[in-house]
């Protein structure tokens, strides 16, 4: 016997099983529990091992939901495994997606300010990236992801690595005639100034572009060049360990409109545990600055850092082109170039 169920009832349903954070506990319930999906493109591993960024994911939400007795609860999915890489930032301001842990700079077609997040040379050091969450360009770009839809929850940066199969990639003028993936529409413009042929692909897919030929060299993060076995590929490694011209906000985010519909005290208790993971964050970047040179030195790559030349060639190149073309955007990215050069 079939059972009839009146419209209204289907669309009370369908309305309930589509709610991105809150699953209803019943009538009696004083509160609806949350449960929020935290979505990343990295590698999956355990609370414990594997990609930092990862762990620090599950570290966030393992505290979340100690902190807010069991209220608040996360549930990671990485690997893209909710939904594809390019996809996040979108799902997050139409809060399709709660959370994500996201390159800022992938976002720039969509929201051109985001390439701030991974200008290059415009942060060379993780002293200099820490000054950000408080100086002015730093509140500049919260409230204007705000105003996108989005909330800094934990800020994360990283240093990068240039690895290479046939050349070394130290300074611009070995950049000519190779196919670089460079990680942001500006490192690509900086790749382009100095010669190369460039391609637009996250970092999980460098490994299949480097295997195929269809990509020479890649400037990525070092945990990106562990967890995607890039070594297997490179016969050369430029170091970020302690400076380099390609720095990366990989903030965890929210959706606002998700992060607005939530309690007071779960949206303190969720700005504070991401605060919290920070100083994890950056202990795993640097952390895998030195391990990456390791692994790269024992797969009999040549491993050299990047000096204080080399940087400052990169720099004044990144300056006459990258930078001019990205003021000239919009007035909003002026302002965030420039309040960007004073916490320098």
């Amino acid at each position: 016997m079939s059972i009839h169920v009146p419209i209204a009832r289907r669309t009370f349903i369908r309305s309930a099983l589509a709610a991105p954070a809150v699953l209803t506990l019943g009538l009696g319930a004083a509160r609806a529990a949350t449960v929020l999906k935290l979505s990343h493109q990295f590698p999956g591993g355990t609370i414990d091992q594997g990609d930092f960024r990862d762990r620090m994911c599950r570290r966030f939400g393992q505290e979340l939901e100690r902190r807010t007795n069991g209220a608040v609860t996360v549930q990671v999915y990485p690997g893209s495994s909710l939904m594809k890489t390019q996809a996040q930032f979108g799902a997050m301001r139409k809060a399709a997606l709660d959370m994500s842990l996201w390159p800022l700079a992938y976002a720039s077609g969509e929201v051109a300010e985001t390439s701030i997040g991974l200008m290059p040379a415009l942060v060379s050091s993780y002293e200099q990236a820490a000054t950000w969450k408080t100086a002015p360009i730093g509140k500049r770009l919260t409230a204007l992801m705000a105003e996108k839809g989005l909330i800094f929850v934990s800020w994360v940066w990283q240093s990068g690595n240039a690895a290479s199969r046939s050349r070394p990639l130290f300074v611009p003028g070995d950049a000519k005639g190779l196919k670089i993936r460079g990680g942001s529409r500006e490192v690509d413009l900086l790749m382009k100034a100095a010669g190369a042929a460039t391609l637009n692909l996250p970092s999980n897919e460098v490994y299949i572009a480097m295997q195929t030929g269809a990509c020479d060299a890649t400037v990525t993060s070092s945990t990106s060049m562990i967890s995607f076995h890039v070594e297997e590929l490179a016969r050369h490694l430029t170091s970020g360990r302690g400076r380099f011209y390609w720095f990366m906000l990989e903030p965890i985010m929210m959706s606002k409109t998700v992060f607005d519909g939530l309690p007071k005290d779960q949206q303190e208790a969720i700005l504070a545990v991401g605060a919290e993971m920070e100083p994890f964050g950056l202990k795993g970047a640097i952390a895998d600055d030195v391990e990456v040179e390791t692994i790269f030195t024992k797969a009999g790559a040549k491993v050299q850092p990047l000096d204080e030349d080399g940087l400052r060639q990169w720099r004044d190149l990144a300056r006459d082109t990258v930078w001019k073309e990205f003021a000239n955007r919009s007035s909003t990215c002026a302002e965030l170039l420039k309040l960007a050069e004073a916490a320098a």
